[in-house]
């Protein structure tokens, strides 16, 4: 067992404590960037300061990292894939055994209640469970396509690979990409986001302990520089990506241009459509969740209900509802001081345009240092709106009013995005309607938040994703690996054909 290289996550209270610098995992070692670009505070958002310092690297930083995941990847791959697999049961176990050191570390880094980075840490431990069914899942189809002539298919990694994960899933959005990465035989450089860097500090250390070899595993630290640094290496064959749209966008462009296979998701402005027929009790609990859980920092979250014909008696329970939560403990803190900034900025110009505060959230908060805005709900916004076109990225849910189903369906079929939809109703007609008709790549039926588990894959449509196929499941191991075709002739045939 491999000794620790830093010292364990303590904390298991929201009081404020802090931790170990973010330095990169380079070749199985912690270090600093051989290219500074500075440090970072890295802020527990509940207590507004500093529980860490990120150290930024850049293009050297990454180059040492390819170097290091090129020397150690050709033995990984040369595993059987159930001996590549079986370091993800022993991550599996480790994980299980530390699940409240993660989980209170995620609170910490990222702001969410306990409850919910608890919710992250069990969900990353399902994305490790997948990666353990992989040799079970990939093996290669045979078939003999003519007389003594056979087709078979095999997975074969495409090498050295990275990936860039987003603030809001710190533990969870990289384990979407790494089991099967991994398990596919590649080595992985991850760029966490630099403001919430430590989750990845506690996994590489629970891959130490797993047994991953030194170098399958990498962390680069940073900004911009990293990224870019990754998008243009060209000893990196694939590269995945989770954050904003405007990025998504860029860096899909930047790597494809650099020839590697790419696959970037983006934003999101989901739709929930409310019916009166909808079960009130089902309806007003779940949409409140949609759009309240963590904090509404999210893709999946609820951001526009389209509220159709007379469904006041839900709206005034969703209202209710979502007023009754108590910030800190059903609700956690926003990510930074500059997304309080642009929140509000959103929820001020809404009023500004004529829409209505049913449940006003700006002036709530748990203590004067930490970032707090309390669930908030616009009633009368138009389809028009700031509010109703842009990502929010809060705890703030705008209401539409239509008159049917098909201006309902236009308007969410008319915005840029195409994360997520759900509908809400009693009516399975009404449900297939929506389902077959909404322009999203992940949709429910009476779940706000319709988030495909394993082996169904995670991904949008239209704005929402860049890159073909999804960025879980089977598809997330088809995107990190290359499909081999090996036709094969051994025995002599008295007849001729075109294979012979």
């Amino acid at each position: 067992m491999n000794a620790p290289q830093v010292p364990a996550w303590a904390a298991s209270t929201y009081d404020f404590a802090s931790w170990t610098d973010a330095t990169n995992l380079i070749g199985g070692t912690w270090q600093l960037p051989l290219e500074s670009h500075g440090s970072l505070g890295v802020i527990n958002p509940r207590h507004g300061k500093a529980i860490a310092q990120v150290h930024m690297a850049g293009a050297a930083d990454v180059d040492a990292a390819v170097k290091a995941a090129k020397a150690a990847q050709p033995a990984w791959a040369d595993l059987p894939i159930r001996e590549r697999a079986a370091v993800f049961y022993k991550l599996r176990e480790l994980m299980e055994r530390d699940v409240e050191r993660l989980s209170w570390l995620v609170s910490h880094e990222n702001g969410k209640t306990y409850a919910e980075a608890k919710a992250e840490v069990l969900k990353s431990i399902e994305c490790v469970e997948f990666g353990c069914s992989l040799p079970n899942l990939a093996a290669g189809s045979e078939l003999q396509v003519s007389r003594g002539v056979t087709c078979r298919l095999e997975y074969a990694p495409v090498g050295v690979v990275a990936g860039v994960s987003p603030f809001n899933f710190p533990l969870m959005v990289p384990l979407w990409m790494l089991p099967q990465a991994i398990v596919g035989g590649n080595a992985f450089i991850l760029k966490p986001s630099e403001q919430t860097p430590l989750s990845m500090i506690a996994l590489g250390e629970l891959f130490r302990e797993a047994g991953l070899p030194d170098g399958i595993f990498n962390v680069v630290q940073g900004g911009r520089e990293a990224v870019e640094a990754l998008c243009d290496h060209p000893g990196i064959g694939a590269f995945g990506f989770v954050g904003s749209t405007r990025v998504a966008k860029l860096v899909y462009g930047r790597s494809a241009m650099a020839g590697k296979r790419s696959l970037c998701l983006g934003g999101a402005k989901n739709h929930l459509i409310v019916v009166p027929d909808a079960d009130l009790e089902v309806a007003a609990g779940n949409i409140v969740a949609s759009f309240t859980g963590c904090a509404g920092q999210r893709c999946m979250a609820a951001a526009n209900l389209l509220a159709v014909g007379d469904v006041e008696h839900i709206l005034d329970e969703i209202k209710k509802r979502a007023a009754a939560l108590t910030l800190g403990e059903d609700l956690g803190a926003i990510n930074s001081a500059e997304s309080i900034t642009r929140i509000r900025g959103y929820i001020d110009g809404a009023v500004s345009d004529g829409a209505t505060l049913a449940v006003d959230g700006r002036g709530s908060k748990v203590n004067d240092s930490g970032y707090w805005l309390g669930p908030t709900i616009i009633d009368g916004v138009t389809k028009e709106q700031v509010a109703a076109r842009e990502e929010i990225f809060g705890p703030v849910l705008s209401i539409i009013r239509v008159k049917d189903l098909s201006e309902a369906l236009a308007i969410e079929n008319g915005n840029p995005y195409g994360n997520a939809s759900a509908v809400y109703t009693t009516s399975g007609e009404v449900a297939r309607k929506v389902m077959g008709n909404a322009e999203a790549g992940m949709c429910g039926v009476n779940v706000g938040v319709p988030v495909p588990r394993e082996p169904f894959g995670f991904g949008g449509w239209n704005d929402s994703k860049f890159g073909a196929g999804n960025i879980t499941g089977w598809d997330g191991f088809r995107f990190w690996t290359r499909v081999r075709k090996v036709t094969t002739k051994w025995a002599l045939q008295a007849d001729q054909n075109w294979m012979n």
